[in-house]
């Protein structure tokens, strides 16, 4: 079974919760595990907090989400100026509530964590994770 969706989001704290709850009644009725929706749901939490952190004034970003039997793959665009991973990756916080374990976080809970420009000027992140599910209960014939 395949689900896609695609939502646009105004940029601001209150879409990261309505995009999680999106995303995890599709993961849900999917039958993924549940610890694979919590890494699936902080990961995604982690992209759109820095869009919403980092993307300037913009109004609005998006999320792409496909899922399949296998994998789940979600694209988070914004119309912000990016910025250098090389340089973000360097960067180690003092503290663990100091900011800017994102992308480690996203690293870790993610099979694969990918950044790209587009042709239309957005950045975006995916995030890619392979999918474990539990068997669905199968009603039989009486």
């Amino acid at each position: 079974m395949n689900v896609a969706f695609s939502v646009r989001l105004p940029v601001d704290a209150q879409s990261v919760p309505l995009v999680r709850g999106l995303v995890r009644q599709a993961l849900q009725y999917l039958g993924v595990v549940a610890t694979g929706i919590d890494e699936i749901l902080l990961a995604l939490s982690e992209a759109c907090a820095n869009v919403v952190h980092h993307a300037g004034r913009h109004e609005e970003y998006e999320v792409d989400v496909t899922i399949d039997d296998h994998v789940c793959r979600i694209t988070v665009l914004d119309d912000g100026e990016g910025f250098d991973l090389e340089a973000a990756a360097a960067t180690r916080p003092e503290s663990p509530l100091d900011g800017g374990r994102g992308l480690l976080l996203m690293q870790a809970l993610v099979d694969r964590l990918d950044f790209r420009h587009t042709e239309d000027g957005r950045h975006g992140v995916v995030l890619e994770k392979s999918l474990v599910t539990s068997p669905r209960l199968r009603l039989l014939p009486t």
